[in-house]
């Protein structure tokens, strides 16, 4: 291979650039156009009712269920709804705080906002997720619940973030938007929380354009999150075996129901995640092993679970965010993407949310007398901070092949030697 650097003028590591980082869209094939053609001619894209049922959206729910492991399982129109319908299943609202981490997309704490609840920020460890030893900090008696979010693939430490909020009598919502099929320690992310949403949005793991789920092992939970998704209704009570009379159960909600054609995609995007996450493990496993022998000083970002890492991304720690930035440049000149997250910044930076502004004059759900203040400070989460901006992450597809795999080791050892890595 040439050692010059592509952005230097030498040959780059790769003649193309990697497949786009949509692993669920890059596999829809005709099976996923086949059964949404079949609700089409059908003429009943609605899940409740309609002229010849398919009942796509409850046979996506089942098999759901029954992967993960939970009984409810209930199909949503995105995972920012999911993480409202959660929010409010949980009773969370108007004067309550929400633990959100450093590190995640603006939809986690926008669904706290959008739920009238405020987030509270919690910094993270070298794992990039949650880090359990920061929560005490942002702990008052304002604060109801914990969102834990596994970033990019990489499951979140829960036994001692389930162990703080059951010893202060907290819930847990696991937002998995990025990382379906993740595991830690035997059980799937989304299932270990009391409450779990999922994302089938373009760039996930699995998609249907837009879409998410939400599940939960309580019935009562449940119950209340398919009442607020549903308008305050529960249609389907015989279906779950959970009375519910309206007299005394009913409230009013959102339409937060995914479509007959959302889930036809998704029935055939769920039998296929098996084999994506084995595909990105191998594929994710096998560059991390040939960069690390040839960059051995290369920091990598650490798992709390390498095993349930679903290998959708590789993520490289570099020593310094000038050096990150190099890092990127001169990799994607050789032909392998490469970024860093969110613009290597935590998300309480958005201006959005650092100055606290929402739709309403008033600055509601902000405006609230809160006895512990909610304010926001750029430095208030170091970790996140230092480490977003000097984490570099690299996409792995599932359509890679072995050849792949081993340019773009090469590439990454190619540009690390280069800096002196």
């Amino acid at each position: 291979m040439d050692s010059k650097l592509a952005i230097d003028g030498g040959a780059a590591a790769r003649s193309k650039p990697l497949p786009p980082n949509y692993p669920g869209a890059s596999v829809i094939g005709a099976e996923e156009a086949e059964r949404a053609a079949r609700v089409l001619q059908a003429q009943s894209p609605f899940r409740y009712y309609g002229i010849d049922m398919q009942h796509a959206v409850r046979t996506l729910e089942e098999m759901m269920s029954a992967e993960l492991g939970i009984p409810y399982a209930l199909g949503v129109t995105s995972c920012t709804a999911a993480l409202v319908v959660a929010l409010k299943a949980l009773g969370i609202g108007y004067g309550d705080k929400v633990i959100v981490p450093a590190n995640t997309f603006l939809a986690t704490p926008g669904a706290v906002v959008a739920s009238h609840a405020v987030p509270v920020f919690a910094d993270v460890d070298d794992s990039l997720n949650l880090d359990p030893d920061d929560l005490e900090r942002v702990l008052d008696d304002e604060v109801k619940a914990i969102i834990a979010v596994p970033i990019l693939g990489n499951p979140v430490d829960m036994d001692p973030i389930m162990a703080f909020a059951k010893r202060h009598g907290l819930r847990v919502i696991e937002d998995v938007a990025q990382s379906c099929g993740a595991t830690y320690k035997g059980r799937y992310a989304g299932t270990i929380g009391d409450i779990g949403v999922f994302s089938f949005q373009m760039n996930k793991i699995l998609t249907a354009g837009e879409g998410g789920a939400v599940v939960t092992s309580d019935p009562l939970l449940f119950e209340r999150a398919v009442r607020y998704h549903d308008q305050g209704l529960f249609r389907e009570q015989a279906r779950y075996g959970i009375a519910s009379p309206e007299e005394e159960h009913a409230f009013l909600g959102q339409n937060y129901r995914m479509s007959e054609l959302t889930g036809a995609v998704l029935v055939e995007q769920w039998k296929k995640l098996g084999d994506i996450v084995s595909r990105m493990r191998a594929n994710c496993a096998a560059i991390r092993e040939a960069v690390a022998a040839g960059l051995p000083g290369l920091k990598f970002r650490r798992s709390a679970d390498p095993a349930g890492d679903i290998g959708s991304n590789l993520g490289m720690v570099l020593p310094s965010a000038a050096q990150a930035g190099r890092f990127i440049e001169a990799l994607n000149a050789e032909n392998i993407t490469a970024h860093l997250l969110y613009g290597g910044r935590p998300v309480y930076m958005m201006p959005q949310l650092f100055r606290q502004r929402t739709a309403e004059r008033s600055g509601f759900p902000f405006d609230y007398p809160f006895r512990r203040p909610v304010v926001y400070r750029e430095d208030m989460c170091p970790r996140a901070v230092d480490l977003m901006a000097r984490t570099v992450y690299m996409p792995v597809s599932p359509l890679l092949d072995s050849r792949d795999a081993g340019e773009i080791a090469d590439g990454i050892v190619k540009v690390g030697r280069s800096l002196g890595l």
